[in-house]
């Protein structure tokens, strides 16, 4: 019995580091490229959860078909916070004025949030998800292995667009060194917004996985927020294989300690292990997808 409990916590603390893998590849791709942290990132994931919402109230379209739909709003949303109120942050070249910025943006659009849906607790349901499958004595619910293969797609089209593409060859090299990428002809301003962009977008899809498994409110932004940021801390800065490696041990840590200490004392273990790691590899365990690790 002790061997099926354990393998039946390993396998949910895999599915769910998926789940938080791809959560937090947006605010690592904003850290990486951009070098600011993003405090609206929570509320990115929330916005597409409300969208996958919307969209199956007016519609009836399945979360999941909306999943196009949702990627592009928030792609052209989060291009034009850039264009308009990020850059003057990025301009000015400090952290506390990011910080003030992007906890601004968060904090108005919860409030619209909380004005089109009300403070409620939602979910969203399709039919398009997995049966509930038994792999021995070991039981995987379907909504989270769907989360999880949908999650394992989104990072490999991530890490396609980051290293196979024009873009994601621009946006490393901006990175990496800014003023020597424009001087090569490559637009840094356009740069940071479509990266800023792909945040927003990759952060709604994920919302839209999290919908499917959680009920959610439009308070629940911090949260995504915060677990994005060990996401980074624990995996590394700016590429798709550290935010995997990060989210899977963050989930790891999560259903371990619930299961086997209790389910009050998740928190203690995650941020025990996060003070380690900034403590003895501050870049991670992968380091810096564009610095290098130390």
């Amino acid at each position: 019995m002790n061997g099926v409990i354990l393998a039946q916590t390993l396998v949910d603390g895999l599915i769910l580091g998926g789940i938080f893998a791809l959560s937090a590849a947006g605010f690592s791709l904003i850290f990486g490229v951009l070098g600011i942290i993003n405090l609206a990132h929570g509320i990115f994931v929330l916005i597409g959860a409300y969208i996958g919402l919307a969209i199956g109230r007016e519609t009836g379209i399945d979360p999941l078909a909306a999943l196009p739909i949702t990627v592009i709003v928030l792609y052209v949303g989060g291009y034009l916070l850039q264009r308009t109120l990020v850059a003057a942050a990025v301009r000015r070249g400090s952290l506390m004025s990011s910080l003030l910025i992007t906890f601004g943006i968060s904090l108005m659009l919860r409030d619209l949030i909380l004005l089109a849906f009300g403070p409620n607790v939602q979910t969203l349901s399709s039919s398009w998800l997995l049966p509930t499958l038994h792999w021995g004595s070991v039981l995987i619910d379907g909504a989270r292995a769907t989360g999880l293969i949908a999650s394992l797609v989104l990072l490999g089209l991530l890490s396609f667009l980051l290293y196979r593409t024009k873009l994601g060859r621009a946006m490393r090299a901006t990175a990496q060194e800014d003023f020597a990428a424009g001087l090569c002809g490559i637009d840094v301003d356009n740069v940071y917004a479509s990266t800023f962009g792909l945040s927003a977008a990759f952060a709604g899809a994920s919302g839209i996985i999290i919908g499917l498994i959680n009920p959610f409110v439009p308070s629940d932004d911090n949260y995504w927020t915060l677990n994005a940021f060990v996401v980074v801390v624990l995996g590394g800065v700016g590429s798709p294989m550290g935010a995997l490696l990060g989210g899977l041990l963050l989930g790891a840590i999560s259903t371990f300690s619930s299961q086997y200490v209790g389910s009050l004392y998740p928190n203690v273990f995650i941020f025990g292990t996060l003070f380690l790691m900034l403590i003895l590899r501050p870049n991670g365990l992968l380091g810096s997808a564009y610095k290098g690790s130390v």
